[in-house]
């Protein structure tokens, strides 16, 4: 494994994105973490703090191709996968796809969809394929979804259900930009906006290389047990009603390794697994009461296991 590829992927993305993006590089690198585990992003904040431009930003830097789907409660499952059709002129029935053959699929608002067409997700984010009336469709890779909800607005949404957050790699915030990050915004864009003029940064080639040895990087038995450690006390905690799946621990581990890549270690350290528990974990646990049950006290609980859980340094 040749870390040093790892590092200039990190590097190339980063620098493109932020042409367009200001700030958030904390943000920006759990995403590329996302990306080169093949996972997949909720980012849950309220309209207006650039998901959008972040995506477009995204697919353009890595040379992918790019849907949005604006989620209603009218949409219909579909609408996302495609359908076959009956061309006249042919006399044959035809596929006409829909914006899930794409490479990078922004899901806007997808609380707003009704839980049948939410569920049309579930396959594709998966399995990485779509079944349309009885036909396996496999998707482009890369393949990436990254998914938004207003967390302030709730009349008329769909909450998702357990089995989709589940299957979400992170869910990440990007909040408000600081004062200083305002002022450059306004200075980036005053003139046009720079995503115009983005060009692409990543090879097909670097993709398929960070995507198919970040899990060459090492964990050792203290860092596993650790992991596993802290995902068994989700599932005992009192203030939690249903704790994290095995797939949390997977993905813990894998999210660890790809970030140790891309800083340039072929072994995964403590700080990895406390740096992403939080995205990683908070989403796919239940919490007992249901005041004040939202993110941030998920969030809370969850840094409260990693306050409490003995570290592999503690044992020594």
């Amino acid at each position: 494994m040749e870390l040093e590829k790892f590092k200039v992927f990190r590097e190339k993305a980063m620098e493109n994105i932020s042409k367009v993006i200001i700030g958030k590089e904390h943000i920006i690198d759990k995403i590329i973490v996302s990306f080169i585990t093949s996972g997949h992003v909720l980012l849950e904040d309220v309209p207006g703090l650039g998901k959008t431009k972040l995506c477009k930003t995204l697919s353009k830097t890595m040379n992918c191709s790019f849907k949005r789907i604006q989620f209603t409660p009218d949409l219909l499952p579909s609408d996302l996968t495609g359908i076959y059709f009956y061309n006249q002129q042919s006399k044959e029935f035809e596929f006409r796809e829909g914006p899930l053959l794409s490479q990078i699929v922004l899901a806007d608002e997808i609380n707003r969809a009704t839980p049948r067409t939410q569920s049309a997700l579930l396959e594709c984010m998966e399995e990485r394929q779509i079944t349309v009336e009885g036909n396996t469709i496999k998707l482009k890779r890369p393949f990436f979804v990254i998914a938004t909800q207003n967390p302030v607005e709730q009349f008329g949404t769909f909450p998702l259900p357990e089995a989709q957050l589940d299957r979400f790699f992170m869910r990440l915030s990007m909040g408000y930009p600081s004062y200083d990050e305002e002022i450059k915004m306004m200075d980036r864009f005053i003139g046009k906006d720079p995503l115009d003029s983005l060009e692409s940064a990543i090879t097909i080639e670097e993709i398929n290389y960070v995507q198919e040895n970040y899990n060459k990087v090492h964990v050792s038995d203290e860092i596993r047990r650790y992991i596993v450690d802290l995902v068994n006390a989700t599932r005992t905690n009192s203030e939690i009603e249903l704790g994290c799946s095995p797939r949390a621990t997977l993905n813990l581990m894998k999210g660890c390794q790809a970030l140790a890549a891309i800083r340039e270690r072929d072994y995964v350290i403590l700080e990895d697994v406390k740096e992403l528990a939080v995205p990683i974990m908070s989403h796919r646990i239940i919490l007992k009461s249901e005041i004040n049950s939202g993110s941030e006290k998920s969030e809370r609980v969850i840094q409260n296991i990693l306050a409490t859980i003995e570290t592999p340094i503690d044992r020594q």
